[in-house]
Formats: C-alpha cells, structure tokens, sequence
C-alpha cells in the first residue's frame, strides 16, 4: 500500500499580499494543492490520499475534491501550527485507515510540477531500502556556517537538496515523530532532518529541478509557466 500526505495547512507568509493562502491561489480556475493533489490521482501505483489543510478552508477542498473526482482522497484533515505538526496530524490519520508497513509519500501542498516516473521511483526505492528521499544537485555555491562563526565550503559535487516527496515506512515515520513531541521538538525543516537525527540514515534518488515548492510570488509565475510550457510540449510532441 502507498498512501501519500500531501500538506498544505500553511499560512503561506511570504504570499500574505494576496487574499487567500497560496495554496488555494488559481491558474485556470483550479486553486495550486489541487494541481498537486492530481498528480497522485493520476498515479497508478499511489493507493489514496490524505491532505492536511487549513481548518477554515476544509470545506472548500472539500468541494474542490469532489468537483474533480479525485476519489483516491480518503480524508482531509487540520493542520498544525507549523508544518511538522501537521505532517504528523496526516500520519495519525493515515495509520487509522492504513499499517504500519504502508509507504507514506510525503509531499508539499504547494510542489505541483512532481513527475510521474520520479515518484514511481521513489516508492519502488522506498520499498527495497525502507524510505527515500527526491533530491536534486546544489547547482550554485554552498557556504556552510559553523558554530564558531567561521564558513567553509563543501564541494559542490557533494551538495544536493532534498526536495519532496520524501518517503518512509508508516510506522517508522510516525514513531519518529512522537518520539520528536515527547521531547518538545518543533523545529525540524523538513522530514528527512528529522529522520535523520534521530538516527535513520536514507536513501535519495535524483529529482528534476522544476519540481519547485511555491512560497513566493516568483514561484507562483515559474509554475504557470512551466505548466504552460510541459502543454505545449505534449501539443507539438517535443
């Protein structure tokens, strides 16, 4: 069984000049998380979903579900304060329906341009190793600070981003994750952080770059372009 969690309980910060959470912002009439949540409808060997959204907004991905029949949406569930919390809130509601040797794949609300064969990858890579993580090659310098105030630089060959989804064993994950709350621990990144200190080592496969996570308003124009330009390639057979 291969469940994805898709988060989008956001507040969206950095996108607070326009009127609604950037997750719900249109192109076309149909608001980013559904173009997300479509790219795992459309997956074969993806099982269901469960998304985590804003409470106030739950009714309208409600609606939003059912007007594009994305039946492989089992629940939608609140969200937490920060976006750890609710990744964990999607885990508990996934292990309700689901065991603990199911392949979570968890992915950002607002990353609509994932493809296909890479998150076909990761979950064939998950279920040999136990988890993997999409990342992508640091194309640009990476400077590293360290606790003495100094910086050095690592070599760029050796530099990747971790990206999403970024995926585990249930039980494993959702383990990790209390064993994170019993400590107080808010402040991880991103999953794989976590994972990762708290002794899991994991597994990556290369993602394509343009599997960006729009947080900015530059973001949200690269998408539609991208969006534009992959449909025009399917057009022209490019």
């Amino acid at each position: 069984m291969n469940v994805a969690v898709i988060y989008a309980g956001g507040q969206g910060s950095r996108l607070q000049r326009y009127s609604r959470p950037k997750q719900f912002l249109e192109f076309r009439g149909k608001p980013i998380v559904v173009y997300t949540i479509e790219v795992f409808q459309n997956i074969q060997e993806v099982d269901a979903i469960v998304v985590v959204c804003l409470e106030d907004w739950i009714p309208y991905l409600r609606a939003q579900v059912k007007k594009c029949h994305l039946d492989k949406v089992v629940e939608i569930v609140p969200g937490g304060r920060r976006g750890q919390d609710s990744i964990y809130h999607g885990l508990v509601c996934a292990r309700r329906h689901y065991a603990d040797d199911t392949i979570v794949l968890i992915h950002d609300g607002v990353r609509p341009l994932a493809m296909e064969k890479t998150i076909v990858e990761c979950i064939e890579v998950a279920k040999e190793e136990g988890n993997c993580v999409v990342c992508v090659p640091a194309t640009e310098t990476v400077v590293v600070k360290g606790q003495d105030g100094g910086m050095r630089i690592p070599d760029r060959d050796s530099c990747y981003l971790a990206r999403a989804p970024q995926c585990f064993k249930l039980g494993d994950v959702l383990a990790v994750h209390r064993k994170a709350l019993e400590e107080d621990r808010h402040d991880f990144v991103d999953t794989c952080s976590m994972m990762n200190y708290y002794g899991y080592g994991f597994h990556t496969i290369l993602g394509t770059m343009e599997n960006i996570k729009i947080t900015t308003p530059a973001d949200y124009f690269m998408f539609r372009s991208i969006l534009e330009a992959r449909e025009e390639g399917a057009v022209f057979g490019l």
